[in-house]
């Protein structure tokens, strides 16, 4: 009996120290890199003073840049004259590379076993793998301006989130050199409709497109476009929304959850894949292309050449006209990180300082419609300086209606623009994704 008195007090004292142990390791936080020292330092300083420090630590030398956006390559020189004009002496070489199908994970995943990585910084979209891959590994670090900090109406030291330099978004443009017209999300679902769309699995933000379609705030749009539906539309649609309770239950999403995955499926089992929005701008400006549509990057109309057969005429842009229901397209941001094993943290951190607080440093991204910068001064000042909203407007007249970009705040509210949420599509990913991956895609052209 002693002995089993002795052995239970030995084990009360090992739990007790096994918890104290435990209790004061969740107690320490691991100690900050030297990149993230950095950081804490520079969302205290202006952008001159960066720039400073950005001259002071890579004069003569290599900066290298990874993105999705090529635009960075067009920033960089930006940079370094903004560079020169504080000290004329200043010098810097630049690399900017922009890895193809989805390949900048494994890129920046490779690098980050070096330990002084090649990469300073990296401009990244997809927020769920950004949050799965990039963030919660420690890969990247989130830098914040001061002045971005200021124009936001946060503190750098507790705002919790990405950098986004800008939102970006595709949206719903048909040919209307036919008589159909498209005047509800529903009917892009339509039995024998094939929209033009970039497959989600060669760029994956529009899988998180179709992820965030399932939070209810999404899914109860959908609902209200359907109920705008005449009657004998909705009794299209009437039996996959009803095969999608059941679904929408065991996925635990919310009362409206069965609109979301009945869009869903009719638009993966019928959408045509296409590999870029650059060629799918062009067969639907073209007067050939009657009545087809497609869900595309809003700013490829910035760059179509008007002729005999092709005008941005030939297009409507769906949720422009004032009888449209439903969602009009959605939104991605392009975030910025710092690497957390940068070799140039304060010129990593005064670029994108000067990118994201400065128009001429958004310039790269600024002239086209369909990109807002995160910064509302540079938003407004953008404006400003391209006119966007006017954008159609040649010597006064209005000539090309489809390119008056309505801007972000319309776009999100009236023109229903679904935007990403990093969080929430990491949070079902899974679940969601997996019943995606169960779907049939459309296997046509």
């Amino acid at each position: 009996m002693k002995r089993f008195f002795m052995y239970g007090v030995l084990c009360l004292v090992v739990c007790t120290l096994i918890f104290s142990c435990g209790k004061e390791g969740a107690q320490t936080k691991p100690a900050q890199s030297r990149v993230e020292l950095v950081i804490a330092e520079a969302q205290k300083l202006s952008l001159e003073e960066l720039a400073r420090k950005a001259i002071e630590e890579s004069n003569g030398k290599t900066i290298y840049g990874v993105g999705n956006s090529s635009r960075g390559k067009t920033a960089l020189p930006l940079f370094i004259d903004y560079l020169k004009s504080i000290d004329s002496s200043y010098s810097l070489n630049y690399d900017w590379q922009q890895p193809k199908n989805n390949k900048i994970f494994d890129q920046l995943t490779a690098d980050s076993l070096k330990e002084t990585g090649t990469f300073a910084l990296t401009l990244i979209q997809d927020g769920n793998q950004i949050e799965s891959k990039m963030v919660q590994t420690g890969i990247l670090d989130t830098f914040i301006p001061k002045e971005w900090a200021a124009a936001n109406g946060v503190n750098a030291d507790t705002y919790e989130g990405y950098l986004p330099l800008q939102t970006l978004n595709k949206v719903f443009m048909y040919n209307n050199t036919g008589s159909k017209t498209y005047t509800n999300c529903w009917d892009f679902v339509a039995p024998g409709e094939h929209g033009l769309f970039m497959d989600i699995d060669s760029e994956i933000v529009g899988k998180n497109f179709l992820y965030m379609l399932t939070r209810e705030d999404y899914a109860t749009w959908l609902k209200d476009a359907f109920e705008a539906l005449p009657t004998e539309k909705q009794a299209v649609f009437s039996s996959v929304i009803q095969s999608m309770q059941q679904e929408a239950k065991e996925l635990a999403l919310g009362p409206n959850g069965a609109y979301a995955l009945a869009w869903i499926k009719l638009w993966v089992e019928s959408y045509s894949a296409q590999t870029d929005d650059g060629p799918i701008c062009n067969v639907l400006v073209d007067k050939s292309a009657t009545d087809q549509f497609g869900l595309i990057v809003y700013s490829k109309l910035r760059s179509v050449e008007e002729s005999a057969a092709v005008s941005v005429n030939n297009i409507t842009v769906a949720a422009y006209d004032d009888q449209y229901n439903g969602i009009g397209g959605y939104g991605y941001c392009h975030y910025m990180f710092v690497t957390d094993n940068c070799p140039l943290p304060w010129t990593a951190c005064a670029f994108i300082a000067y990118i994201t607080c400065t128009v001429d440093g958004f310039g790269a991204w600024g002239k086209d419609m369909g990109g807002y910068s995160a910064n509302p001064t540079v938003a407004s000042e953008t404006e400003a300086k391209y006119g966007h909203s006017r954008g159609g407007y040649v010597d006064g007249a209005n000539v090309f209606p489809a390119k008056n970009d309505a801007g972000y705040d319309w776009w999100t509210k009236d023109g229903q623009l679904v935007l990403e949420d990093p969080a929430y599509c990491n949070s079902v990913s899974f679940t969601v994704g997996s019943w995606i991956e169960m779907l049939t895609k459309y296997s046509g052209r």
